[in-house]
């Protein structure tokens, strides 16, 4: 996609912009390789994660993810308006997640624990990132929630 983006004939009017273009694809892609590496390693090698991603707060998609995790863009999106607009909400109803209900554990402005029968879902905001997890039975919770709030903590550090 991103040669057919550079190089397609009818794309002529990006003559000047090309390197640009292409240097803004190729740190977007390697920022999504980073963020894909820092949730395996941190994330699901703790074995205390099922599956785990990112959502970019201003992009409002997912950047990464774990093998085999999809995020369908409408759960991306409510879960940002959790954090700023129905975190109240979230704390009286829960919410849906892959069209599981959870129901809320614990909430504030940095952070969203949620259960139902079969595991959990931590979901932890940075400053550009919202970060998920979600643990199954016989995981421990505590171990997850840990591990997420490390990573949160490290990439506010880094500005993210």
């Amino acid at each position: 996609m991103v040669l057919e983006l550079l190089s397609s004939p009818r794309r002529t009017g990006f003559q000047y912009n090309r390197g640009r273009t292409f240097i803004h694809l190729y740190l977007l892609t390697e920022r999504m390789i980073q963020l894909q590496a820092l949730l395996k390693e941190s994330l699901i090698r703790t074995k205390h994660v099922e599956n785990a991603a990112a959502i970019g707060i201003n992009e409002r998609e997912v950047c990464a993810s774990t093998s085999g995790f999809y995020v369908p863009p409408e759960n991306a999106i409510n879960l940002i308006y959790a954090f700023y607009k129905n975190l109240l909400q979230v704390r009286k109803e829960g919410l849906y997640f892959r069209q599981k209900h959870y129901e809320c554990v614990r909430a504030d402005e940095h952070s969203i624990y949620l259960k139902n029968a079969e595991g959990g879902l931590i979901v932890v905001k940075t400053n550009a990132l919202i970060l998920i997890a979600t643990y199954r039975v016989g995981m421990y919770p505590s171990v997850c929630v840990e591990a997420v709030e490390k990573l949160a903590d490290y990439l506010r550090e880094k500005g993210s």
